[in-house]
């Protein structure tokens, strides 16, 4: 061998050497998960892998059905949903938020208009004054169970509306309002999150509590309630709101969602980011940082209460609003990639130190 090949061989091995070196420094340097976030991370993801499209199917269809007539907030058919959703956190074994009923019960009043669809308050002061006069009482309940969590004073709540807009007898053909989109589809990720939970085996953080609220469509009745006889709403870390995440707005772009975030938390933003790439979630969330998100849905009962929230939705859908939001119109694989992406946004809610 020439004494230059010699050369250029010793400098190969030498820089090899180096390079080595500096890979083995690098890999010293990265950061290791205690035994303890392992477990956490284990746990997180086998309550991801419990999410899957039929338990999605199923609930929709269950709650979407005719036999519901369309889920009216105090009738029959919202209260077979009520009793669907209790089912559902019996066979769980999961604990009521508040002694030994799932069931938040109160009344909702409103003065008496002639062609104009009541106003509903649940105010006492209000009540007492409506209730001088003639008028309407709806007896409603919002379904809540909680996860307890190492500090009990602070609290996490992912939620959606079980009720819809019921029948009208005068339409001609279709004569219910099955409300799949609306919200049977929130209904739907809520129970999944609360099995995840569950299915996980960890103890959160914080108490997580899942709720479905009664009377959303009389004007957030039953979210409303709960944030104005919770005590110390300051208590509340953070609220994830579901309402109308199954259907596309875009039937070219299905993947497409819209995430509403209180703009003042741009960690929320960031997390959905890095799930969607760390699990290969197939969404392309248009991304709404919004100053004071009061409108809407239930979000807005917390965010007038300075509570973070995010309300996942997917946007208007030809539907919405008629007899035609049927079980068989909703995207089943995007209802379920919006349901894993908003377990993982919980589970940050609920363990996540600061955001």
């Amino acid at each position: 061998m020439s004494r230059l090949k010699l050369l250029l061989l010793s400098a190969v091995i030498a820089s090899s050497a180096v390079v080595s070196a500096y890979a083995a420094g690098f890999a010293s340097k990265k950061p290791s998960l205690s035994k303890e976030a392992k477990a956490m991370l284990q746990m997180k993801e086998r309550g991801l892998k419990s999410i899957n499209v039929n338990t999605s199917r199923a609930h929709v269809y269950f709650l979407a059905d005719d036999l519901l007539e369309g889920r009216q907030a105090g009738r029959r058919g919202s209260q077979i949903a009520r009793q669907y959703i209790l089912s559902q956190m019996r066979q769980l074994g999961i604990e009521p938020y508040s002694g030994d009923s799932y069931v938040q019960e109160f009344s909702a009043y409103s003065l008496t208009h002639v062609r104009k669809r009541p106003r509903y308050q649940t105010h006492p002061d209000s009540i007492a004054a409506i209730k001088q006069h003639a008028h309407y009482r709806l007896d409603l309940g919002n379904v809540l169970a909680m996860i307890p969590g190492k500090k009990t004073d602070e609290y996490v709540i992912v939620g959606a509306h079980y009720d819809h807009e019921g029948m009208n007898p005068d339409l001609a053909g279709d004569k219910i309002y099955n409300g799949a989109d609306d919200n049977a589809s929130g209904v739907s990720a809520v129970l999944q999150i609360m099995r995840a939970f569950v299915e996980s085996g960890a103890t959160p953080e914080r108490n997580v509590i899942f709720a479905f609220w009664d009377g959303e469509e009389y004007g957030l009745l039953g979210s409303q309630y709960f944030v104005e006889t919770f005590d110390n709403p300051v208590r509340i870390k953070g609220y994830l709101n579901f309402d109308m995440v199954g259907r596309d707005c875009d039937p070219a772009d299905p993947e497409v969602m819209y995430f509403f975030y209180t703009e003042s938390h741009p960690a929320f933003e960031k997390w959905l980011k890095d799930d969607i790439a760390t699990y290969g979630l197939r969404l392309k969330p248009v991304y709404r940082p919004w100053d004071n998100p009061v409108g809407g849905s239930d979000n807005g009962s917390f965010a007038l209460k300075n509570i973070p929230i995010m309300w996942y939705h997917t946007n208007a859908q030809p539907d919405y609003n008629y007899p035609t939001d049927e079980a068989d119109r909703i995207n089943y694989d995007k209802l379920t990639e919006i349901t894993k992406a908003s377990y993982l946004n919980v589970w940050g809610l609920a363990n996540e130190e600061e955001y």
